[in-house]
């Protein structure tokens, strides 16, 4: 009788031989930090865009996708500079632009990790089981991942595209989800004095307390979501 291979003998033997999914996994979850040290050294470069037309507006919505999409940027520091730089009339191309971000970076997990599942169940029959008993009806999964401060949004994208979550569901049920941190993000911007300023507002004791509220909300949905589908 062959042992079954443990799912970290599985995702080693996985990543061996498929060296992009590797560079893409690093990708999302160092660059956007980079992406962070950048902006706040050259932040003065958005002082000079001004969303006075309808082909600016539609630039920045352009930018604003492949900048969250291709995770260059966390959600969280572009909702800031939204808020601070452009105001309510940025907020449009804010939203619309996680809306396309999420086809971007969930079409990038899909291509890199088109059959992570189908190699991980081969290894451990008994998971796929567990697994789709889970992803039945993933709605509020979704959402309280979304919600949750501390999973980023590019890395949440490969999650679902690597699970095979229909991408109309990841948008219906993960846009709400973000809403809650980004509008939080997104006023800290707008009502800030100075762009250094929102951002070291962040760590006001009243922001974290927020932060703190969304994480133990955002667990206890994705702990309840996940027993509640196991029963």
């Amino acid at each position: 009788m062959t042992k079954k291979a443990s799912i970290f003998k599985v995702l080693e033997r996985y990543f061996k031989t498929h060296p992009l999914a590797v560079i893409g996994w690093v990708w999302v979850s160092i660059v956007p930090a980079i992406g962070s040290l950048i902006l706040l050294s050259r932040y003065f470069l958005l002082e000079e865009i001004e969303l006075t037309s309808p082909g600016i507006q539609l630039l920045v919505f352009a930018g604003i996708s492949l900048v969250l999409g291709l995770a260059l940027l966390p959600t969280t520091l572009t909702a800031i500079a939204v808020g601070f730089f452009w105001g309510w009339i940025g907020f449009p191309a804010l939203v619309g632009g996680y809306i396309l971000a999420n086809l971007i970076g969930y079409g990038l997990g899909k291509l890199l990790n088109e059959d992570f599942m189908e190699i991980l169940y081969s290894q451990q029959p008994k998971l796929e089981r567990e697994i789709e008993n889970r992803l039945n009806h993933p709605s509020s999964l979704i959402f309280f991942i979304r919600l949750s401060p501390v999973v980023p949004f590019a890395i949440s994208n490969f999650v679902f595209a690597s699970l095979k979550i229909p991408l109309r569901k990841v948008i219906l049920f993960g846009i709400p989800g973000m809403l809650p941190r980004t509008f939080i993000a997104f006023a800290t911007g707008l009502i800030a004095n100075s762009f250094l300023g929102a951002r070291e507002s962040m760590n006001h004791p009243l922001q974290i307390v927020i932060v703190l509220a969304l994480v133990i909300i955002s667990i206890w949905g994705i702990y309840r979501t996940w027993t509640k589908a196991k029963a």
